[in-house]
């Protein structure tokens, strides 16, 4: 007989487990979104629904979550050189990162628009980007990059008839080995150097022609990059100087002869967050390249590239914001504290509303800006839209997710700190997709260009707001303003970021009464309308309906 009768009884279930939510997995991401749903077939995406409707069960799965689990638990490593000395500069990923990767291309991230151009192509791909963020991040890095590298190709024909097959090929192939020897090929951009930054221009890396200057020769590239993303790429996008300015290369990671290109990697990045994705310090020691385009329009070529990064940058902003209100909505329905459940509780409804109200804004004008993309063919007034709506939702959307991340992070309390949790990791990834692809100060200059080199663009994005006057007094009140903010031309640099605030505002407020509930709209113009956007979360004003706006946002309903 023991001598421990109680340890004997207790010691393998001390307590019972309670008042605690069950995982959220196992569940469809994009079913369980009736806001993204709405606007999917709003913006011209419904043909696709069913193909996201299967998509959102696999992204909403235990299998792909823990995907994302495991691929940011096991950071990329570098191998420099092989175990006889030969430089190889290999970054070796986790099983999980090639699982996100190679569903990602399989389902046409990386080049619905270009492998099934049409009406929708944009907002479909969108929308798949959209949910397969909300698993993990960081490797949609080369996705995007893979996807936007398509209209700088096409500026150098020879080059876009050799590569972009392969490139929108729906194909993983994740080999080191050379270009030709792959069905599907990714491609990275490499710009930002030690001295420059975002100030490309003032780049010292150089580009000296083997053969003949022009389009589509031969150059070896000497020089360095700070920032390289996705370094298993298998070519990348580079600005070098030449004789005739600075000048865009498509530099890949093999010569055409088979032989290692002499892109060197010195270090990989410890970066904050985006961990699942390698960026690296790179020399380039007479890396082989062709030219895209004329020498000196390198700034202008890329250019095209990087205003599809943006874009993703804002989607994938918008994907965190959502993933956050779908793990604190779930959470509060299932938690009691005080005696009732969080979800009913004044206070916390105020809070949860809130942040469900600024998570589907963001995306209503993420879905906007993919139509748009996809009428700009044929539309100059979408066309120019595209411009300046880009610059407002990159900066305004990814502005606004670091706090977004923290407040739903505070919802949950002390286990939202665990590691064990996705909450961390969508705080840590909050603030990539400001900083990235041109920082906040970046996009605000980049509005005032696009103003005073087309200022009818202004009037179009006025008229988009104007397509909801008569609706919402609270709207038609601060487009008032806004006019009067914009015909003051004094000191608009300065006043940029109060500027492209009032803009992304009022174009979130329009947007979302002409996706007719009401319920949203109202709550959206009364809360960010009045006294201004820069308040702390859970400070909406009386009279609105939050339960709505929570159920509305709670991605399992019973």
């Amino acid at each position: 007989m023991s001598h421990y009768p109680i340890a004997d009884k207790v010691a393998a279930n001390t307590h019972l487990v309670e008042n605690q939510p069950p995982a959220l997995e196992n569940y469809n991401m994009f079913t369980a979104d009736p806001a993204l749903v709405e606007a999917v077939s709003r913006e011209g995406g419904a043909w696709a629904e069913s193909t996201l409707r299967e998509f959102g069960d696999l992204c909403g799965s235990a299998e792909r979550i823990h995907w994302g689990i495991q691929a940011n638990a096991n950071r990329p490593r570098l191998h420099t050189h092989d175990r006889y000395g030969n430089r190889i500069d290999e970054v070796e990923f986790h099983p999980s990162y090639h699982q996100l990767m190679s569903a990602a291309i399989n389902n046409g991230l990386h080049a619905l628009p270009w492998s099934r151009p049409g009406e929708g192509a944009n907002v479909a791909r969108a929308a798949l980007f959209y949910l397969q963020s909300q698993v993990e991040a960081g490797h949609l890095c080369p996705i995007t990059m893979t996807h936007a590298c398509a209209p700088t190709l096409k500026k150098q024909a020879d080059l876009a008839e050799q590569w972009l097959p392969r490139i929108t090929r729906h194909h993983y192939d994740p080999r080191n080995v050379t270009y030709a020897e792959k069905d599907g090929l990714t491609i990275g951009m490499a710009m930002t150097e030690k001295q420059s930054g975002s100030d490309v221009r003032t780049n010292t890396t150089r580009a000296h022609p083997i053969d003949h200057r022009g389009p589509g020769q031969s150059y070896e590239l000497l020089g360095h990059k700070f920032f390289v993303s996705a370094p298993m790429c298998d070519a990348f996008l580079m600005l070098a100087q030449t004789e005739g300015g600075l000048s865009c290369f498509l530099v890949p990671r093999w010569r055409p002869d088979g032989s290692k290109n002499p892109i060197q990697i010195n270090q990989l990045k410890d970066k904050m967050g985006n961990v699942s994705n390698a960026t690296c310090e790179t020399d380039l020691r007479g890396a082989f390249g062709w030219l895209v385009g004329e020498e000196g329009r390198g700034v202008a070529n890329i250019l095209e590239m990087v205003a599809l990064t943006r874009f993703d940058c804002a989607v994938g902003s918008a994907a965190g914001m959502r993933q956050a209100v779908s793990q604190i909505t779930h959470l509060c329905h299932y938690r009691s504290a005080f005696g009732d459940q969080l979800e009913n509780q004044p206070l916390m409804q105020n809070v949860l509303a809130d942040l469900a109200l600024e998570a589907e804004a963001a995306m209503v004008l993420c879905m906007r800006i993919a139509r748009a993309l996809d009428e700009a063919a044929n539309s100059d007034t979408e066309a120019r839209l595209v411009r300046i709506a880009t610059a407002i939702a990159k900066y305004w959307v990814c502005k606004r997710t670091p706090t977004h991340a923290y407040e739903a992070m505070e919802c949950i309390g002390g286990s939202g700190l665990m590691e064990n949790t996705l909450m961390p990791r969508l705080y840590r990834e909050a603030p990539v997709n400001a900083i990235w692809e041109g920082s906040g100060n970046v996009q605000c200059l980049d509005m005032l260009r696009t103003l005073q080199k087309n200022p009818d663009s202004l009037e179009i994005l006025l008229d988009l707001i104007t397509d909801a006057k008569g609706q919402n007094n609270a709207l038609d009140n601060y487009l008032k303003k806004l006019r009067q903010a914009f015909a003051d031309p004094s000191n608009q640099e300065y006043r940029a970021r109060s500027l492209l605030e009032k803009l992304a505002l009022a174009l979130q407020a329009s947007l979302l009464i002409q996706a007719g509930n009401s319920t949203v709209s109202d709550a959206f113009c009364a809360a960010r309308l009045g006294d201004g956007s820069g308040h702390v979360y859970g400070m909406l004003p009386k009279g609105i309906n939050c339960k709505a706006l929570i159920d509305r946002a709670r991605p399992i309903h019973e």
